[in-house]
């Protein structure tokens, strides 16, 4: 039996890693091939530091073939390692910062 399930449904399941157990965030984005139409991986954004003032931790990208099940509540994956990207720099000016507080 097939069953189907949205973006927005699987963003408010864990996803559990079943190598070491570790809870690895919720599915935010997901990557689809434009030439196939397939879903290549889940995207879970890097937890910010500092409440974001020193910016995020990279993002974990899961392939779409190392999730073992998605269930009510969990979406299972089994993967060793995680390739890891990095989220876009941005240049930090003083000058914008003394801009914004009219100084």
């Amino acid at each position: 039996m097939r069953v189907k399930t949205r973006l927005c449904e699987m963003q408010h399941k864990e996803i559990v890693n079943l190598k070491d157990g570790s809870v690895l965030g919720y599915a935010d984005d997901l990557l689809i091939s434009t030439e196939t139409a397939q879903v290549e991986s889940l995207i879970v954004c890097g937890r910010p530091r500092l409440f974001g003032l020193f910016g995020r931790q990279p993002d974990l990208v899961i392939p779409w073939d190392s999730i073992q099940t998605i269930g009510e509540d969990a979406i299972l994956v089994s993967v060793a390692s995680l390739p890891a990207q990095a989220p876009p720099k941005r240049a930090f000016s003083w000058k914008k910062w003394r801009e914004f507080w009219g100084a």
